[in-house]
């Protein structure tokens, strides 16, 4: 049973008259507890008493832990409890560093109310973008609900709680027109990179994949066949293969024990269980993938010209001349010649493709189950369960990609996609400049 006892303060090294009361309790283990600082005896029992009523009923919170510092438990603990991809443990890291810790790394964690976080998520939200802001409280809430979890906290405070006060963000943002290309557009760039770049351009448009499933596709997985019972025979058509182990190329960095960043780029699983597909092409885009393997040398199907992993910021070395257009530049001493390309698409960008195939797909009526699936999204509710692809919803489709970019191909008057009609002997000659590793 909690009792309570004296404590007499000190001043110069000797006692004094005054005194306060501490508490002392049994804990779980059979260990005595203590909490000082009780005016009477009275309070000091009666919490000591609760403590002990808490504990015989299972809801009992350490003190102790109630007041360890939220950058002492999200550091040492937390995260260090995570098993995530090492992207989003990289993007925690730089949302704890940047933003979370400098405000609140010394707060203990029994401190946390609603009250100051929106004020402070107000506050920050004057010189960084809403998004940030929102992941970094959505963030906090889920490392209080691990201090929940592990018997620290007996509530989260931020649990359930919606951000509102928040300023507009200042970024100016790209109207909807130019978040996606038009089959017109998709060709001219391709050609004007070449086979080798142009099939990247192609390939993400006319299927939707992820830079990171783009870069990370090994010839094994590409030009595989889906095969499956249709009106009495078997519908068949060639696909390219989201691998589930080796599926995505990862790119970002890891800390060792002493906090010290290095840099990680290897394959990995997809980033979720419906990013594992199997991804229907067109038949344009199966020849001319036929084609590109015929002549590409390399494991990678989209790789440098040395067979390297891309690095996001050399391939945005490659896009943005070809999409925004570039001043002439004369033959000289270690450089090559280069024509002047006018501006084809200012700002495209890889992830505007992906965007692209989405809307296209909305545009030529793809069923929603199929279109989620293609895309390696979820198909939300219930009927995700219910519902499944079928060959006609997939033969549909592939028509009508077919028929985008044969529109396409007849209103800019081409034949075909690259400028010329025999066979190179190398992809790597009609290489738009050199790219460096």
């Amino acid at each position: 049973m909690a009792y309570a006892e004296k404590v007499y303060k000190v001043r110069a090294g000797k006692q004094t008259k005054q005194f306060t009361w501490r508490c002392r309790y049994l804990l779980p283990d059979g260990k005595w507890g203590s909490q000082p600082g009780f005016p009477t005896k009275k309070l000091a029992e009666e919490w000591g008493d609760a403590q002990e009523t808490a504990m015989r009923e299972g809801r009992w919170i350490d003190p102790n832990l109630s007041s360890k510092k939220f950058g002492t438990f999200a550091k040492d603990q937390w995260m260090k409890a995570q098993a995530v991809r090492g992207r989003t443990t990289m993007n925690q890291w730089e949302r704890l560093e940047a933003h979370i810790l400098p405000e609140w790394e010394h707060t203990p964690l029994i401190a946390f109310n609603w009250f100051d976080v929106e004020a402070w998520a107000r506050k920050v939200a004057k010189t960084a973008a809403r998004s940030t802001v929102k992941d970094c409280v959505q963030l906090m809430a889920r490392i209080l609900n691990g201090a929940v979890d592990a018997k620290h906290l007996a509530v989260n405070p931020l649990a359930g709680r919606r951000l509102t006060g928040l300023p507009a963000d200042t970024a100016k943002k790209k109207p909807d027109e130019e978040r996606w290309a038009t089959p017109e557009v998709v060709l001219q760039l391709s050609r004007r990179l070449g086979p080798a770049y142009g099939m990247h351009i192609l390939t993400t448009a006319f299927t939707g994949l992820r830079w990171e499933e783009l870069v990370g596709l090994q010839r094994r997985n590409a030009l595989l066949t889906r095969k499956q019972r249709h009106d009495g025979g078997v519908f068949s058509c060639p696909i390219i293969r989201v691998d589930e182990e080796e599926g995505a190329l990862a790119e970002y960095y890891v800390r060792n024990e002493e906090g010290k960043r290095k840099i990680f780029r290897g394959l990995e699983p997809p980033k979720n269980g419906p990013s594992a597909r199997d991804v229907d092409l067109p038949p344009f885009l199966a020849q001319l993938m036929k084609e590109h393997l015929k002549e590409w040398k390399y494991d990678f199907v989209f790789c440098t010209p040395t067979g390297k992993w891309w690095w996001r910021s050399e391939w945005f070395r490659i896009i943005r001349p070809a999409a925004d257009g570039r001043e002439a530049r004369p033959k000289a001493r270690g450089t090559a010649l280069k024509e002047k390309w006018e501006p084809i698409m200012p700002g495209l960008t890889m992830r505007d493709l992906r965007h692209t195939h989405d809307t296209w797909q909305e545009q030529i009526d793809v069923r929603p189950v199929l279109g989620y699936e293609q895309m390696g999204h979820k198909y939300p509710g219930i009927k995700g369960t219910y519902r499944h692809p079928t060959p006609t919803m997939r033969q549909e489709r592939l028509d009508g990609l077919q028929k985008l970019y044969e529109r396409a191909m007849g209103n800019l008057g081409w034949d075909s996609v690259w400028e010329r009609t025999e066979s190179p002997k190398s992809l790597l000659n009609d290489l738009p400049g050199e790219a460096s590793e």
